[in-house]
């Protein structure tokens, strides 16, 4: 079980089965899936899977992507949160990703910052981790916005399974 994490508008929560009509609804918009390989699911077995793999990593890591949903309407608008990677990206292993994504009709208010700050909060002083990585396609400007607004550095920009990405750390030490 994680832990339930509570912002000034958003609720950050595990992610459950029940949270499917939501996630396909995000996860099948074309434009949510621009510069994340632009693969939008096609069918509820491809989110069932997902909602699996993610409980798995509760579990196996005790910690992973985050329900977002909104105080005010009990929606759940996105997903936030770290994974840990352990297959090599960019070279690396054994770190720890920020990655967030959110309803197309939520963009630009603010709730991606918002949740990433709580989680990035919690990564610094629950977890006692050092730093975090993230990835951004090089052409996803609101993307980008955010990672700079949170204080990610940016490095080398490399291949990710056959798509263009910027590599991003953010040392928490200083943070």
């Amino acid at each position: 079980m994680t832990p339930k994490l509570n912002t000034a508008r958003l609720i950050l929560r595990e992610i459950l089965a029940t949270d499917r009509d939501d996630l396909y609804e995000m996860d099948s918009d074309h434009q949510v899936h621009k510069f994340i390989f632009n693969q939008p699911v096609q069918s509820m077995e491809e989110i069932d899977n997902a909602i699996k793999y993610i409980q798995k990593q509760y579990i196996e890591n005790g910690i992973g992507r985050w329900a977002v949903v909104s105080l005010d309407t009990n929606e759940m608008i996105g997903w936030c949160g770290l994974k840990l990677l352990t297959e090599p990206v960019n070279g690396r292993v054994n770190v720890y990703d920020l990655g967030y994504r959110f309803k197309q009709r939520h963009w630009g208010k603010g709730y991606a910052s918002e949740a990433c700050n709580a989680i990035i909060d919690y990564a610094k002083n629950k977890l006692k981790l050092d730093s975090l990585i993230a990835t951004v396609h090089p052409e996803n400007t609101g993307s980008k916005n955010v990672l700079k607004k949170l204080g990610f550095n940016f490095g080398e920009q490399f291949d990710y399974d056959g798509s263009p990405a910027i590599w991003c750390e953010l040392n928490l030490e200083s943070k």
